[in-house]
C-alpha cells in the first residue's frame, strides 16, 4: 500500500523471491508508470521494474484486489499539518479503503512512522469493525520502514527489520512475513514499542544534528572552521559519533518524526523540550543561510532585492532525486520572497517537481562558465558528487557554502 521510497523496493524485493507482488497506490499516473516498466525514483531502475514484472509484479488502485493477498503492508506518508501536528490521513484513509476487503488469515502491517499507540489506536478499531478478532482470525503487525536512499552500503534485504505486534501470534505471523525476505528480524514486545523504536531513531539524529548547528553558529562567531574541529574530535576512538552541520534538515523522517511524539507527549501531560529545541535550531537553519549570503552581498554593494542567485542541489542530500521536506526549497522561498531572482542546478532533478506545498516553475540550470558567472551568488545547498567544484569556485562570483565543501578556502566563499 503506496508505492513510494519504501513501497516499491519492498514490493521489488519480494517479487525478486518469487511472490505475487500487488502494489496500491491511489495515483494513478505512478501506477501507469511503473506497468509498463518504468519507475520515477531515479535509483530504482527500470531493469528491476520490468523483471518483477515478469515474476508477476503489477501495480494497481484498484482496492478490491485487496482480498487476493495474504499479507497487506502499509508504505504511506505522516506528514505534519500546518500547525506542525501528526497527519496520519493517509493510513487512515487507506485501511478505510481496505476494510472492506479484509478476510479471515491476513496479516496486516504498518510500515509509516508515527506516534506510538496509532496502530492499536487507529488500525486496530478500523480492522475488528469487520468481525475479524486482531491475533485470531486476522493479525496486526507494526513494523517500521528503514530506508537510506541512496546509500549503496545497505539495501531492503540487509537493513534489520524491527518487528512489534498487537499479540505474541500477530507478532510471529509479523517475523515469519519479514523474515522471508530481511536478513535479520528483531522482535520486540508491543506495536508501541516499534513505533517508538522508530522515533528515537530519527529523534537521535534530529538532536544531534540541531547540536552541531548550533555548534556552527558559535564557532563560526570565534572564527573557527566547524568542520575542522568535528573531524578533529572524530578522531576519539570513543564515546563521540560525528555529525555535521547543513542548511537544515531534509527527507521524510527527521524533520517530521520528532515531532509525532512531542504531540503525543502532551496527552500524558509531558513537554519534550530537548526535542523541540533542536527542531527548532534546524528549522532556523534556512534563514541563516540565507543571512549569510546578505551579508556577502553587502560586501559587494549588492541588495538581496534584484540579485541573481542559483542554489546548487535541490535534493534533500547528496546523490539522490529525494525532495521530501528538503531544506533547499526553503531557502528558494525566502529569497523570492526577499524579491531575489532565483534558479537551481541539480543533476538529480532535472525539473522542479509538483509538491504539496512548494512550487517552481523551474528545470536544473546548466553549469556552465557564462551561466556561473551570470548569477551575483550561488549557495551550495546539497553537495552533490557529480558537481564540479573547481569549475564551480573559478567561475561563481560568490559562494556561499552550507556544507563544507570549500574547507579552508577564503575569498570568494563564505560559510553558511
Amino acid at each position: 500500500m503506496g508505492l513510494g521510497y519504501v513501497g516499491q523496493p519492498l514490493a521489488l524485493r519480494y517479487s525478486s523471491l518469487n511472490y505475487k507482488a500487488i502494489g496500491f497506490d491511489i495515483d494513478e499516473t505512478k501506477v501507469s508508470e511503473l506497468n509498463s516498466g518504468h519507475s520515477s525514483i531515479e535509483h530504482i531502475h527500470d531493469d528491476a521494474i520490468k523483471n518483477a514484472i515478469a515474476n508477476g509484479f503489477e501495480a494497481t488502485t484498484d482496492f478490491g484486489r485487496v482480498a487476493e493477498c495474504d499479507a497487506l503492508i502499509l508504505c504511506v506518508p505522516t506528514p505534519l499539518n500546518k500547525y506542525r501536528e501528526p497527519d496520519i490521513s493517509f493510513v487512515t484513509n487507506t485501511t478505510d479503503m481496505m476494510v472492506p476487503y479484509l478476510r479471515q488469515g491476513q496479516v496486516v502491517s504498518l510500515e509509516s512512522t508515527t506516534y506510538p499507540g496509532t496502530t492499536e489506536e487507529e488500525l486496530l478499531p478500523r480492522v475488528e469493525k469487520t468481525g475479524l478478532k486482531v491475533g485470531h482470525d486476522i493479525f496486526l503487525v507494526y513494523s517500521p520502514e528503514r530506508e537510506d536512499p541512496g546509500n549503496p552500503n545497505f539495501n531492503t534485504q540487509t537493513i534489520p527489520k524491527v518487528v512489534g505486534g498487537h499479540t505474541e501470534d500477530c507478532r510471529e505471523v509479523g517475523i515469519a512475513l519479514y523474515r522471508q525476505a530481511i536478513d535479520k528480524i528483531v522482535p520486540v514486545s508491543s506495536t508501541k514499542a516499534a513505533e517508538l523504536t522508530k522515533l528515537l531513531e530519527n529523534i537521535h539524529r534530529a538532536v544531534n544534528i540541531g547540536l552541531v548547528n548550533e555548534m556552527k553558529i558559535v564557532a563560526d562567531s570565534m572564527g573557527i572552521d566547524i568542520f575542522e574541529v568535528v573531524d578533529a574530535a572524530a578522531t576519539k576512538p570513543f564515546g563521540f559519533t560525528a555529525y555535521y552541520p547543513g542548511p537544515g534538515l531534509g527527507g521524510h523522517c527527521i524533520p517530521i518524526d520528532p515531532f509525532y511524539l512531542t504531540w503525543k507527549a502532551r496527552e500524558y501531560g509531558l513537554n519534550t523540550r530537548f526535542i523541540e529545541l533542536s527542531g527548532e535550531v534546524n528549522r532556523a537553519m534556512p534563514e541563516y543561510v540565507v543571512g549569510k549570503l546578505m551579508d556577502g552581498l553587502n560586501q559587494h554593494q549588492k541588495s538581496l532585492n534584484g540579485s541573481r542567485v542559483l542554489v546548487l542541489g535541490i535534493a534533500y542530500k547528496k546523490n539522490v532525486d529525494d525532495m521530501r521536506e528538503s531544506p533547499s526549497v526553503e531557502i528558494m522561498e525566502l529569497l523570492r520572497d526577499k524579491g531575489a531572482e532565483v534558479a537551481y542546478s541539480d543533476p538529480h532533478v532535472p525539473k522542479f517537481p509538483k509538491m504539496r506545498e512548494h512550487s517552481f516553475d523551474l528545470a536544473s540550470t546548466e553549469l556552465t562558465a557564462d551561466n556561473l558567472r551570470s548569477f551575483d551568488a550561488v549557495i551550495l545547498a546539497t553537495n552533490h558528487d557529480k558537481f564540479d567544484y573547481d569549475a564551480i569556485y573559478e567561475h561563481a562570483r560568490l559562494i556561499i557554502d552550507s556544507r563544507g565543501q570549500y574547507r579552508g578556502v577564503n575569498g570568494k566563499v563564505i560559510k553558511a
